[in-house]
């Protein structure tokens, strides 16, 4: 059978393309399992270029196929901010609930009634002959001034979703997962790895 490497050290995410790719003849492996301590920086400007960036460096190394992700989110009245920089937007050591605080300081006092923004997610698989495929996926929704959820994590409480009446932080899991960029990118990309594995068989 043959091995994907999911690029992450994100054991949850791990475990998540793990249950995704279950019914596809692959073994999902992890870069600890594989012994790889290499952190690829994430020098990209759209999320697509941090997401080849990681899967291509990962797949050299490797000698395996891999999949990697990139996502965030894009804020209209911040001319698409924070975007790549998601994670990083309030700075080092920052937490996700500094980060959406700092995110509603900015919209507040900017004045502004435009609230769009959406969650989205590029998955890269690339091969170790440099072979890559590229999925997208995203969620529109807007930014609201109080934080409502739990279940969830990064801007998710503030992220709400007018067909659901709810934020992101606020709907069940199962939900989520129909739902979310990360989702619809995931499930596509599944579709591609289904199509390589027919193309080049499965070991």
């Amino acid at each position: 059978m043959r091995k994907l490497l999911v690029a992450t050290h994100n054991q949850g995410k791990i475990l998540e393309y793990r249950s995704l790719l279950a019914g596809l003849p692959l073994e999902v492996t992890s870069l600890e399992a594989e012994g790889i301590a290499l952190d690829v920086n994430e020098t990209g400007v759209t999320f697509a270029e941090n997401a080849v960036l990681k899967a291509c460096t990962y797949a050299r190394i490797s000698g395996l196929w891999t999949w990697a992700d990139d996502s965030g989110l894009e804020v209209d009245a911040l001319d698409g901010a924070p975007g790549v920089y998601s994670a990083r937007y309030a700075g080092p050591g920052a937490s996700d609930r500094d980060r959406y605080l700092k995110l509603v300081d900015e919209l507040q006092s900017m004045n502004t009634r435009d609230r769009a923004a959406r969650f989205r997610c590029v998955v890269a698989i690339c091969l170790p002959d440099g072979e890559t495929i590229t999925t997208d996926g995203h969620v529109e929704g807007e930014i609201v001034d109080e934080p409502r959820g739990s279940n969830g994590f990064g801007y998710d409480p503030v992220f709400y979703l007018s067909d659901h009446g709810a934020t992101m932080a606020e709907l069940s899991q199962e939900t989520k997962n129909q739902i979310s960029h990360r989702g619809h990118a995931a499930r596509a990309a599944k579709l591609a790895l289904a199509e390589l594995i027919a193309d080049r068989g499965a070991g």
